[in-house]
């Protein structure tokens, strides 16, 4: 009888044995394997680190060639002393995979076309296998394999990205169930070993954030509705309110190319074409960008150079960046490193500093592709049939059936859309894309010959050979020297060239070869005492090649506007414009708002939401209600003046900037797209904006209502954990700025890693990030900094020498390398 309950208790301990092994689908999500996740031995648990865990270690690998010391300061900021760079290198991967592996990985999948292979097909809503199949359409793998080709063919980048991943995998190579980062555990899969190709698609992936934005799609859509007066006052070339990173009236030489446009053009602007895409074309944030700038030794108390820069990327966590010191006998560099790639990428060493923003340039068209069948394997170009070329890409899909998309290589580039990827255009078209980021590139070569310079002739030969993505890159040294440069190697076009889908059959429509690096003007020890430039056009129209209709304005505007009235400048002086939150462009639009107010017909409860608005200090401060009123009456000034002519059409179109609005009726009452096409009568500026304000009011009280009025409320700033987990993430933040403020922070969006450097005798240098230092959610240190980047502070940065080291009393840990 005994053997009864003995068999009943087996067979009960096997299905739970077996059942909490498995996933469980929720219809939304997968359950990771429970009995794996929550087991004490293996499970999320050993992701527990404590308070006052050492970090003290003893290691050593046959991959290095010497010895190091790294010492954890005590925000968990690694000093690396190495004998030599392979070992330095090796190091940086080592810790990069210690602190941010599963960052590390995820974002490579991400970049590869990967996703379904540890997320599965969908979840949430997303679909993982259209991200994927976009791109490895947009030929994102294709791209990365050039690149490391041309950095592979670099002995010194060979060598670095060698050392680089054999300390990543070195590692790797510890970890066992246990010790997987968290997200492992959660997803239920293991991580690979690395790669010098995943650093090249990491590289790959920032082009695409940084390079990647296009309106080719909406722009073909916007010709088919509106005349050429009308688009060219919706995205005009170049702005009233410009003040470009170059200034106004500098003298450029002629093209050294023929920037005349082929005979065919002029009518094919006018032709009636639509693209009809959808509106779930993945683009990357159309606000990355940055601030950047340097002032002379003129200009400060110190008498020495001042450099600062903030780039404004999307807020994760963990966060983009990984701050670290790593010296060598070659050079001894502090910064922001990028988890993924060797070196430093954004900071300063014994003599310089160095930082970027976002050049912004159109460097990616698409060609309407004339296939000869469905067959595709012959396409019509210059009037003869072409051989296309394949590619075959399988993306592989957690519990579910693999998938290969056939990709056609044309002589433009991979086709992106065509008749059997219909879900996002016009099946009966197909459009190849010409990317600059496909061309073999070693943009880590400017990042590594950076971290050696020592004067303004290593910054020029270390951006000399820099392609893409496009940046604004900026330097200074002790010796005194400033200067700026847009550095990339841009396509040189005729005026509109890339507006819109041109057509793939016909080779005059190429690019007509890049711009020659001369061209790219630098801007060295100005008279004016500054360089700087927020992502607005790098010359102003008289520039001989074009430069594209989509640039921000306002925060060009109003740093150089303060940089030209400041004297005897101190780095807190900086540290403070960084983090401004002055709003130039309400005092630029509010005047026009007021001035054509009629508050005659206003009720009291009306008039007490103009009264904020009229007594508001254009400040974005958290708990203002006036940037709310502002920006929401805006938005509905924006609607009310052009949704009548955009609702000509049910396809995607761009709308036009908010300065393009303010431009366009502070100069003419009368402006263009103030009357209302579907009213009798002819509405002028002013109708609009006291029409737009009746309108916004409705959504002021409702704001009032949920206790949403006061700025910081309204943009509920985040900064969400890669997987989107409410949990790990940091919601509802206490935030001033905005988009046209210096300091840019929105909701999910931007200062990455504020650096402000004094470049005295003794580097004086400040920074912070919105993170911390170590991935793993169940680290003191994970999201460390986000209370102080949010109130401002910045943090004083050890750059030291290992004797300065030995002798702080703060440090985390000492890691000791050794060859094995």
């Amino acid at each position: 009888m005994r053997i009864t309950p003995f068999m009943i208790c087996a067979a009960l301990t096997t299905l739970l044995v077996v059942g909490t092994n498995q996933q469980i689908d929720t219809g939304k999500a997968k359950t990771p394997r429970l009995g794996y996740f929550l087991s004490p031995q293996k499970g999320f648990w050993q992701n527990a680190e404590a308070v006052d865990a050492s970090f003290n270690e003893n290691l050593s690998f046959t991959g290095l060639q010497g010895k190091a010391n790294v010492y954890l300061d005590d925000r968990m900021v690694p000093h690396i002393y190495a004998d030599n760079e392979h070992d330095a290198f090796f190091i940086q991967g080592y810790l990069h995979a210690k602190f941010r592996l599963w960052q590390m990985e995820f974002q490579i999948y991400a970049a590869g076309g990967r996703l379904s292979e540890i997320m599965g097909d969908s979840a949430n809503g997303t679909s993982f296998i259209k991200i994927d199949k976009f791109f490895r359409r947009l030929g994102m793998v294709y791209g990365a394999e050039n690149s490391l080709k041309a950095m592979e063919a670099d002995p010194a980048i060979h060598a670095t990205l060698d050392a680089y991943t054999a300390g990543i995998n070195a590692y790797i190579n510890t970890l066992d169930e246990s010790s997987y980062p968290l997200e492992y555990k959660l997803l239920d899969y293991q991580p690979e070993l690395w790669t010098n190709m995943k650093t090249a698609l990491f590289l790959k992936y920032m082009s695409f954030d940084l390079a990647g934005y296009e309106q080719d799609f909406e722009k073909t859509n916007a010709k088919s509705i509106f005349t050429k007066a009308q688009f060219d006052a919706l995205y005009p070339y170049g702005e009233d309110s410009l003040d470009p990173i170059i200034p106004k009236g500098t003298a450029f030489a002629p093209a050294g190319i023929n920037m005349q446009p082929p005979a065919a053009d002029s009518a094919y602007q006018q032709f009636k074409q639509t693209a009809a895409p959808a509106d779930t074309i993945i683009k990357p944030n159309p606000e990355n960008g940055s601030n950047n700038w340097a002032v002379a030794g003129s200009k400060t108390k110190s008498g020495r150079p001042i450099l600062c820069n903030d780039p404004h990327l999307g807020l994760n966590l963990p966060s983009i960046w990984y701050e670290m010191q790593i010296t060598v006998p070659g050079f001894s560099a502090y910064g922001a490193t990028f988890p993924g790639s060797p070196t430093v990428i954004i900071g300063f060493n014994d003599n310089c500093a160095w930082g970027f923003t976002n050049a912004g340039r159109d460097v990616r068209d698409y060609y309407e592709i004339t296939f000869k069948d469905k067959s595709m394997k012959e396409y019509l170009y210059n009037g003869s049939w072409q051989k296309t070329s394949f590619r075959d890409e399988i993306i592989k899909v957690k519990g579910g059936q693999s998938d290969t998309e056939h990709i056609a290589m044309t002589i433009w580039g991979p086709v992106m859309y065509d008749q059997y990827y219909p879900d996002k255009l016009n099946s009966k078209k197909a459009y190849a894309c010409r990317w600059k980021a496909h061309d073999a590139s070693n943009e880590l070569k400017t990042f590594y010959l950076l971290d050696h310079a020592t004067n303004y002739d290593d910054y020029e030969a270390a951006i000399a050979t820099y392609q893409c993505p496009g940046q604004n890159m900026i330097f200074a040294t002790k010796n005194g020297d400033i200067a700026i440069r847009q550095q990339g190697q841009f396509p040189a076009k005729w005026k509109g060239q890339g507006d819109f889908i041109m057509p793939g059959t016909d080779s005059t429509f190429a690019w007509r070869g890049f711009i020659p690096d001369s061209a790219n003007i630098t801007m060295h020890n100005p008279i004016r005492g500054f360089v700087s430039s927020a992502n607005q056009m790098p010359y102003d129209t008289s520039y001989p090649y074009y430069l594209d209709r989509n640039y921000p304005v306002y925060r060009g505007y109003i740093i150089n506007r303060l940089l030209n009235g400041m004297e005897q400048i101190s780095a807190s002086d900086m540290e403070h414009m960084q983090t401004s939150n002055y709003n130039v462009f309400a005092e630029i639009a509010r005047p026009i708002l007021l001035k054509n107010m009629d508050t005659r017909q206003l009720s009291e409860k009306e008039k007490s939401y103009l009264n904020i608005l009229e007594n508001w200090n254009l400040e974005n401060n958290p708990g203002e209600k006036g940037p709310t009123i502002f920006q929401v009456w805006w938005d509905s000034l924006m609607t009310v003046t052009y949704k009548d002519e955009f609702d000509q059409s049910t396809l995607p179109l761009i709308w036009p900037s908010e300065n393009t609005l303010a431009d366009g009726i502070n100069k003419d009452s009368a402006y263009i797209f103030a009357d209302n096409i579907n009213t009798p009568q002819i509405e002028s500026v002013a109708d609009d904006i006291n029409i737009s304000f009746k309108k916004a009011v409705s959504r002021f009280t409702e704001l009032e209502k949920e206790n949403k009025l006061d700025w910081s409320t309204y943009k509920g700033t985040m900064i969400q954990h890669l997987l989107k987990i409410p949990s790990l993430s940091r919601l509802n933040l206490v935030s001033g700025g905005g988009k046209n403020s210096i300091d840019a922070l929105t909701k999910d969006h931007g200062p990455s890693w504020r650096m402000v450097v004094e470049l005295t005798d003794k580097t004086n240098a400040y920074g912070i990030y919105p993170g911390g230092q170590v991935g793993n959610p169940g680290s003191k240190y994970y999201d460390s900094f986000i209370n102080d980047w949010l109130a401002a502070k910045y943090y004083k940065l050890l750059f030291a020498t290992e004797t300065e080291m030995q002798q702080q009393i703060n440090n985390k840990g000492k890691m000791s390398f050794n060859k094995l």
